[in-house]
């Protein structure tokens, strides 16, 4: 994500999901290093009581992502949600004195509404795709036409994002808001535009979310580099439909013509 230019400096933040059984082989779950307060919340507004005892794996505040190869126990960190929800507990990392994201309630609010549609998912991945934020300042903000325009630049798109790209306006980040509307938004898509700053998306698995935000940017590039010129072929409806049908995957309701 550093390399492709997604995440600049220490732009971007990435929450794993684990099992205590996976992590078990590697530390002893019952040993806290540290409790870590929330910041940048009001924690009468915030309620992760649905994850208390859950683990993660989360990149930390302040953090380049190029560095994470180079020293993993100062660039991450894998804590615990702490009774009551209202901050966590570290178990490895962050051994600088670190903490996790500023985003990291945001990720939690959207782990949790993620879960309540798909027990199977484990990943919250935020970040700056450079074509998509340019898409942010030359197309409408509509939910239905900006999936749509991306759905047509490329054949595999409306496969891999049937379920279309939420819109969020631009908002204050690091914010109990934004993580309360990220989460709304994430319990009907799993890729999230936060308008002018990037993109929340979710997974099962490290590589399907990387892929859908790669897929994404693919499409908002194509979309970039024809912008401005005549628009001699494009995928139609019954073309998107027909890959639907192939793929055995719903679209958007109402997104598609009949």
């Amino acid at each position: 994500m550093y390399r492709l230019g997604w995440d600049e400096r220490n732009g971007g933040n990435i929450s794993l999901l684990l099992e205590e059984a996976e992590v078990a082989d590697y530390l002893d779950p019952g040993t806290v290093i540290r409790h870590i307060p929330l910041m940048g919340v009001k924690e009468v507004d915030l309620d992760l009581s649905t994850l208390e005892g859950r683990i993660f794996l989360v990149t930390g505040t302040g953090k380049y992502f190029k560095n994470v190869l180079l020293d993993p126990e100062t660039n991450l960190g894998i804590v615990r949600i702490a009774k009551g929800g209202k901050g966590v507990d570290l178990l490895w990392g962050f051994k600088d004195g670190g903490r996790p994201t500023s985003e990291f309630p945001a990720h939690m609010m959207s782990h949790a509404a993620r879960l309540s549609v798909d027990l199977e998912n484990r990943v919250v991945m935020h970040s700056h795709p450079t074509n998509l934020l340019a898409m942010n300042f030359v197309h409408e903000l509509d939910e239905k036409s900006f999936t749509k325009d991306l759905w047509k630049m490329c054949t595999e798109c409306v496969v891999v994002f049937p379920d279309g790209v939420g819109i969020l306006p631009w908002m204050l980040c690091g914010t109990t808001e934004i993580g309360k509307a990220t989460a709304k938004k994430m319990e009907e898509f799993r890729l999230v535009v936060w308008a002018l700053h990037g993109v929340y998306a979710a997974g099962k698995s490290l590589d399907e979310t990387f892929g859908l935000v790669e897929t994404v940017e693919k499409a908002a590039k194509i979309y970039m580099l024809a912008l401005g010129h005549p628009r001699v072929n494009e995928l139609t409806d019954e073309n998107m439909r027909e890959l639907c049908d192939l793929f055995a995957v719903a679209p958007k309701s109402g997104y598609l013509e009949d």
